[in-house]
């Protein structure tokens, strides 16, 4: 029996496991998925948590509910990759061999990159909201804020979920507003970029809002050094902040697997090809989702484009056919701007966000590059979409895995 090994029970490893168990047959290929625990969390949902709209409950559940029957989930660490041997080696001693394997290892913070952030101000007066525990501690440092200056840092790109941190700034306008304290608190959005996001005109947009907002948003901050003691943030060329409470986003990085393993550049990202997902690796083996090395946004919905691509060249590497280079980098994001609304942003490799319609030219119903209310209702209902159709490698309507012009404004 031949074997398909996938490395990754998140976002893109379980969509995979689901969509290649439909398609290969189970009694010529076995499919096991590998991850360390059996928790799935929902990682858009923790946004939310530090402003009390989810709690914990809300935004995890096992993967062992979402891995489909005749796929075998293997709960353990992996110690490394041998793609020279088709071979992945567990921490417990195993050896699993494969004829093909997809790497879905993901993406993590490492707060250990930045000189002091774990120091003695770590879930103290400095927090992150990429992590469970991070997010639910910032949720009762915000509760007891009374007030001063809260800076926002995003210490270096690439991260998962780029507009988290914009998205973040806006609800914290909206949670403090709401509190009646909006006039004790001021709010700034130290980045690494040169505005307020990467592509030019929703750069130009959102940084709008932002000055709309009361939000300052200082450009090009190359985080250096955390003090927690003295509440300072620095730069590499000694610029000092002073905060009240800092809200991070720390280093992003791959998976330790992959650097054991010796395969991924300085970020621990493996090489991939742009267009067909295929790793410069191996010829057999895949990555998918954040674990690429790839120009994409590191976000769930480019996992969900890239996955129909990947199924097709899978299967065609399977059957000894040429690979199509049909990924194009297509990526789109509700970006949570307070106050009941949102804005929805579409764009690819070589496309930028512009206005218009979406998904349908005419009718919408959402609009791009322009908050509204039913962008807001889009952004949470996509956590039923996730759990319901998503994860289980259905089809969502109207959600192609190539970027379409139609309904967009130049």
């Amino acid at each position: 029996m031949k074997k398909l090994l996938i490395l990754g029970a998140g976002t893109a490893g379980t969509m995979m496991s689901a969509k290649l168990r439909r398609k290969l047959d189970p009694e010529e290929w076995s499919i096991t998925v590998v991850d360390q625990d059996n928790e799935h969390i929902y990682q858009p949902g923790l946004l939310f948590i530090p402003f009390g709209t989810y709690r914990r409950r809300d935004v995890i559940k096992p993967r062992s509910r979402y891995i489909p029957a005749g796929v075998q989930l293997i709960q353990t660490e992996i110690e490394r990759i041998a793609p020279d041997e088709n071979q992945v080696r567990l921490t417990d001693g195993t050896a699993l061999d494969y004829d093909f394997l997809i790497i879905a290892t993901g993406s993590q913070i490492v707060p250990t990159e930045t000189e002091g952030m774990t120091g003695p101000g770590w879930f103290k007066n400095t927090f992150d909201f990429y992590t469970l525990d991070g997010a639910m501690a910032l949720y009762d440092a915000l509760d007891r804020f009374k007030g001063g200056r809260l800076v926002l840092n995003t210490v270096e790109m690439p991260i998962k979920c780029p507009v988290a941190p914009l998205e973040f700034a806006f609800l914290a306008d909206w949670y403090f507003t709401e509190r009646g304290m909006r006039d004790k608190v001021e709010i700034v959005y130290a980045t690494p970029l040169d505005g307020a996001f990467t592509k030019p005109k929703a750069s130009a947009m959102l940084g709008g809002l932002m000055d709309e907002k009361d939000i300052q948003v200082v450009p090009n901050w190359n985080t250096g050094e955390v003090d927690g003691e003295k509440r300072v943030l620095s730069t590499w060329d000694g610029q000092e902040m002073n905060y009240d409470l800092l809200v991070t986003v720390p280093t992003n990085m791959g998976s330790d697997v992959v650097e054991r393993s010796e395969i991924g550049d300085e970020g621990n990202w493996v090489a991939t090809d742009k267009h067909t997902l295929q790793s410069k690796v191996a010829e057999n083996i895949f990555v998918i989702g954040d674990a690429t090395d790839l120009p994409s946004s590191k976000a769930g919905s480019v996992a969900h484009f890239e996955g129909e691509v990947l199924e097709e060249n899978l299967l065609r590497a399977i059957e000894g056919r040429d690979l199509l280079p049909e990924f194009d980098g297509h990526a789109n994001c509700f970006v949570e701007t307070g106050f009941g609304k949102a804005v929805l942003i579409d764009f690819n490799y070589d496309t930028e966000p512009l206005p218009g319609r979406f998904p349908l030219p005419a009718l919408g119903p959402l609009t791009l590059l322009e908050e509204s209310e039913m962008n807001h209702w889009g952004k949470l209902a996509f956590k039923w979409v996730y759990w319901n159709l998503l994860l289980k490698g259905e089809e969502i309507p109207l959600a192609e895995a190539r970027m379409s012009m139609a309904g967009k404004w130049r």
